[in-house]
């Protein structure tokens, strides 16, 4: 019975790793019923009933998704490309959709988005992708590492999550202003609170972006700091890397007091290896790195 159901999960999961490749072609649900082996004339039901989402309205968010991250963190692409990305014959129908699901429209989001609508409209579509996503970690996916002490610039996010998105977008254009790409100044994250602290107000996070060359705020408040070298459990996670609580609470409930090993007196970071969309979602890497004494 086990085998059986971790194979059904195993076809699904083929269909969402399928979608995150594809979303510019043809998803349409004799295609998705074909990659998951299912009959047509059930696999909408099963999607349905596994995900709790319309598999048309699961490709939909997808596509609406990637538009958006688009939209608020590559101004190179014009709102009519993305529109046809996303799927739309035109930029109107597109502006419709969009203004619909997250109440304002994609040049408005552009220039200063409204995280809070689309944190609430994208939940369906995280909570579906959760229920197949959650990865079982073990000691053997810890590898201890020392790791050199890395200069970094710091954009400091503090106050409600739901806002860090807002911050981040500032993040990315301070760093294209000061010539910090990603292929080049390694990225980071710092978490100073719990990802859901019991009030968000003291919700803290460091956005860091390595750098030894002399710091230029080009108007943003931009401070020099450091990622300090020493010991450190390295977790890497594929995937689902917008959240990685999960992976951050296996290391400090399970790996850490069955390893022997004490943490150092550094928050827990992590380092984004890869992004989306630059790349599809499933494939994005993040190390979670835990300092150790």
């Amino acid at each position: 019975m086990k085998a059986a159901l971790e194979n059904y999960h195993a076809r699904m999961q083929r269909v969402l790793d399928h979608i995150d490749r594809h979303l510019d072609d043809d998803l349409g649900l004799d295609v998705l019923s074909g990659v998951a082996a299912f009959s047509k004339f059930h696999f909408h039901r099963q999607f349905m009933s596994t995900f709790g989402v319309s598999v048309h309205r699961y490709v939909q968010l997808a596509r609406m998704k990637r538009a958006s991250y688009r939209l608020a963190y590559r101004d190179a692409q014009s709102v009519t490309d993305i529109a046809m990305d996303a799927g739309y014959d035109a930029p109107d129908a597109f502006a419709r959709a969009f203004r619909q699901r997250f109440g304002q429209s994609p040049s408005s989001f552009r220039k200063s988005p409204d995280w809070e609508p689309w944190l609430a409209a994208f939940g369906p579509f995280d909570d579906a992708r959760s229920k197949l996503m959650q990865t079982t970690f073990t000691a053997d996916d810890v590898i201890i590492r020392d790791v050199p002490t890395t200069p970094v610039a710091i954009m400091e996010h503090r106050g409600d999550p739901a806002t860090l998105g807002a911050t981040i977008q500032r993040f990315i254009a301070w760093r294209k202003a000061a010539g910090l790409h990603p292929s080049t100044s390694p990225t980071f994250n710092v978490w100073r609170s719990e990802r859901r602290p019991a009030s968000p107000a003291d919700y803290s996070n460091d956005l860091c972006a390595g750098t030894d060359r002399p710091i230029e705020a080009h108007g943003e408040p931009i401070k020099a700091g450091e990622i300090p070298g020493g010991r450190c459990a390295v977790l890497r996670v594929v995937g689902n890397t917008h959240n990685l609580e999960p992976a951050a609470l296996y290391l400090y409930r399970d790996w850490l007091p069955a390893s022997g090993e004490e943490a150092r007196d550094f928050p827990i970071y992590c380092q984004r290896l890869s992004l989306f969309p630059e790349v599809p979602e499933h494939e994005a890497v993040a190390e979670l790195f835990l300092p150790l004494k």
